[in-house]
C-alpha cells in the first residue's frame, strides 16, 4: 500500500528514532579494550564512529556548531570531512557512555520537535537545524539520517566482529535507498551497452533490481528473459560495497551472464561513503 507522504515522512522518523536506539544499544555494550579497534572509515577507530553520530545528532538537536582545530590528519580530503573531524575530535576525551548520553539526550529533543511540529511535505524546508548547514528539504533529511546512523552500526559491527543488525526498519530502508542509485552505477559508472539488461540480486534479503539500458539510460525493467548479466551477493557485501567500505576483492559474488559487464559494475557499485 502507498503511504500518502506525511505518513511516509512520519515513517521515516520513526525508523530513524529507532535507528539511534540500535546504535546505542550496540555501543553500550562495547568493550573498552574495542574502543580503539580501527573501522573501514579512514583514520577513525569505534569511538571515534560514535562521537561522529553525536556530533551530527547534538546539531540536530539544536546544539551549537563546534569550532576546533584539527590540524591536518590525511583522512580529512574537504570542507565536510573538516567539519565531521572536529565534531570527533571535540569529543576525544569522552567516554563510550557519555557519548551514548548524549546520542540519547539529543534524540530525544530532536524528536519531541518533530512530534510538536511533524512534517507534511517533503520538499519542505526542516523545523530542525540540519549539520554543516547542508540545504537538504525535510524528506531528504529524514531518509538520510536512518542510513547514516545505520551505516554507522554496521562500521561498529564489522570492526568489533558482530554482525547483525539486517533485520531494522532502518537496514530495509538503507538497502533500498542503495538499490534506488543502482541506475546510476549501470548507466553512467558501468556504462552498460544499449539494450543490456542487468539483475542485481540479495535473496537472503528477498530484493531483488532489474534495470534496462535504453537510450543511454538505466531505467527500470519489468522483462523476464534471461538478464544479460546477473550478480548475485549477500546483504552484508552489497551494503558494504554500496556504502564504500569494501572492494569486490572482499566480497562473495556471483556473476551470471556477461562476466565482464557484471566486474565492471561490482567495482563501480559504491553509492555512499
Amino acid at each position: 500500500m502507498t503511504m500518502t507522504p506525511q505518513a511516509g515522512l512520519l515513517h521515516l522518523i520513526e525508523t530513524w528514532r529507532q535507528a539511534t536506539a540500535d546504535l546505542v544499544a550496540l555501543a553500550r555494550t562495547i568493550e573498552i579494550n574495542q574502543w580503539e579497534s580501527p573501522t573501514a572509515l579512514d583514520g577513525w577507530d569505534v569511538k571515534d564512529v560514535v562521537a561522529h553520530c553525536a556530533h551530527l545528532e547534538a546539531i540536530l538537536a539544536g546544539a551549537p556548531e563546534e569550532t576546533i582545530e584539527i590540524g591536518s590528519p590525511p583522512h580529512v580530503k574537504n570542507l565536510m570531512g573538516a567539519y565531521t573531524e572536529q565534531g570527533v575530535v571535540a569529543r576525544r576525551g569522552a567516554t563510550m557512555a557519555e557519548l551514548c548520553d548524549e546520542i540519547e539526550e539529543s534524540s530525544r529533543r530532536t524528536h519531541a520537535a518533530l512530534r510538536a511540529d511533524p512534517p507534511t511535505d517533503p520538499t519542505a524546508k526542516p523545523s530542525i537545524p540540519t549539520p554543516g548547514g547542508v540545504e537538504w528539504p525535510i524528506g531528504t533529511l529524514l531518509s538520510n539520517r536512518p542510513l547514516d546512523l545505520w551505516m554507522h552500526e554496521q562500521d561498529l559491527r564489522r570492526a568489533i566482529g558482530r554482525p547483525g543488525g539486517y533485520d531494522s526498519l532502518a537496514a530495509r530502508h538503507t538497502m533500498s535507498v542503495l538499490g534506488g542509485g543502482l541506475g546510476k552505477v549501470v548507466g553512467k559508472r558501468a556504462k552498460a551497452p544499449e539494450g543490456a539488461s542487468v539483475q542485481i540480486e540479495i535473496p537472503e534479503a528477498d530484493l531483488s533490481w532489474r534495470l534496462a539500458i535504453k537510450d543511454g539510460r538505466a531505467i527500470r525493467d519489468e522483462g523476464t528473459a534471461p538478464a544479460t548479466v546477473t550478480i548475485t551477493l549477500g546483504a552484508e557485501d552489497f551494503v558494504g560495497l554500496a556504502g564504500g567500505r569494501i572492494n569486490p576483492d572482499q566480497a562473495e559474488i556471483e556473476i551470471e551472464g556477461d562476466e565482464q559487464l557484471g566486474r565492471i559494475i561490482t567495482l563501480n557499485l559504491a553509492i555512499t561513503p
